[in-house]
């Protein structure tokens, strides 16, 4: 199985970490704009791997570059920003190859599931939001739907946090600032009365109870983490929502920030400069919140429904942590680490042809089984 993974960030090479390690991969490309140094846990993966990894410059804007190097794979994992993500996987259903990748905008989404055609006439298949969240949640999600005769309500909480939280937002950035400044700006759109509708981002907020250490979260409203399951379910199940985990005291704090105009992208004046304050918090606090300590993530589906006559809750969660063994953030762990799960489940043919979302078409059981082998533990409460 020869495996080319786009982008040499974080997700990136702990993607590329993680097929190093596994048997079946006979050959990891790992492509970026341009060459740079490498993290010490994918070094010493590739220095053991010897002529299994490769690294290569390639642009994916130039349609020629990208078609020459997805000709040499069997299947192509992007970890690039998503709006990258709908013409590349044209790119791939044209050269057809596997593709998947960490999605994050709905909208791109539905553009690829207009290939999904041409991907089953090519015997290939496109799957979309598959890191974390959305990836994983949905993946569990769509496991707990599967064990209800009908569903009530479908309930997501996923953060990635610090293992020891400092004030004043008990919050270390995990993987791009300017993503979670779109997240508690944006609109976040969940199931109502079987209806998709929309609820204001950093509200209903609620407490989630994990065992210690890490205790007492709270959780409230942002976008993207449902993606496409708001539409695929709606009529059919009356409640589905997607919450963010943090430490109690966070979302009271960037509510405040908010309301303050901090994170407005229109220019204001100061001083005769023109400037943006969404762009002065983004640099300033980003600056400040990229603190690299040990991280975890915590993740909870809660589906509630009737099977066999009986209404009853249901619950799975994972709480992974920091490899320090390793140098893997839990962030990179359950994000890399399932992009490289699916596309393996790709190039396995357990996924079928066609463009799906993870939920659609991830054998759960078998997705559950290769993250314990990485030791990252869904457990049912």
């Amino acid at each position: 199985m020869r495996v080319l993974v786009l982008g040499a960030g974080l997700q990136g090479t702990a993607c590329a970490f993680d097929l190093l390690n596994t048997a079946s991969v006979t050959r990891v490309i790992l492509a970026d704009v341009q060459i740079t140094a490498i993290p010490p846990f994918l070094q010493k993966a590739a220095a053991a791997a010897g002529d299994r990894f490769e690294q290569i410059v390639l642009d994916v804007r130039d349609a020629d570059a990208v078609r020459a190097a997805f000709a040499h794979c069997d299947a192509v994992l992007s970890a690039i920003p998503y709006y990258f993500n709908g013409a590349l996987a044209r790119l791939a259903v044209e050269c057809g190859v596997h593709f998947t990748d960490l999605g994050g905008n709905t909208a791109i989404v539905q553009e690829q599931k207009q290939l999904d055609a041409a991907a089953r006439a090519k015997g290939i298949s496109v799957v979309p939001d598959t890191g974390l969240a959305p990836g994983m949640v949905n993946v569990l999600a769509q496991h707990g739907i599967e064990q209800f005769d009908t569903v009530e309500s479908v309930k997501l909480y996923v953060g990635g946090l610090p293992q020891e939280p400092e004030p004043p937002l008990g919050y270390q950035i995990a993987y791009s600032i300017e993503g979670m400044v779109d997240y508690y700006t944006t609109p976040s759109l969940v199931v109502r009365d079987g209806q998709p509708t929309t609820v204001t981002a950093l509200s209903e907020l609620e407490t989630v109870p994990f065992a210690a250490p890490v205790g007492e979260l709270e959780a409230f409203h942002t976008a993207g983490g449902l993606s496409t399951m708001v539409y695929r379910y709606a009529g059919k199940i009356p409640v589905m929502e997607y919450k963010t985990l943090r430490y109690p005291g966070h979302a009271a704090i960037m509510r405040s920030i908010r309301e303050l105009g901090l994170l407005d992208t229109t220019p204001v004046d100061v001083k005769g400069q023109s400037i943006v304050p969404r762009d002065v918090f983004v640099k300033v606090a980003g600056d400040r919140l990229r603190k690299g300590k040990p991280d975890l993530v915590a993740l909870r589906v809660v589906v509630t429904g009737v099977k066999d006559g009986t209404r009853q809750s249901r619950a799975w969660e994972v709480v992974d942590r920091y490899d320090a063994t390793h140098g893997v953030s839990a962030m990179m762990r359950t994000t890399g680490y399932t992009l490289s799960i699916t596309g393996q489940l790709q190039a396995s043919g357990a996924i079928a042809p066609g463009v799906h979302t993870p939920d659609e078409c991830i054998p759960a059981a078998r997705y559950i089984a290769m993250l314990a082998e990485r030791g990252i533990i869904v457990r049912e409460l």
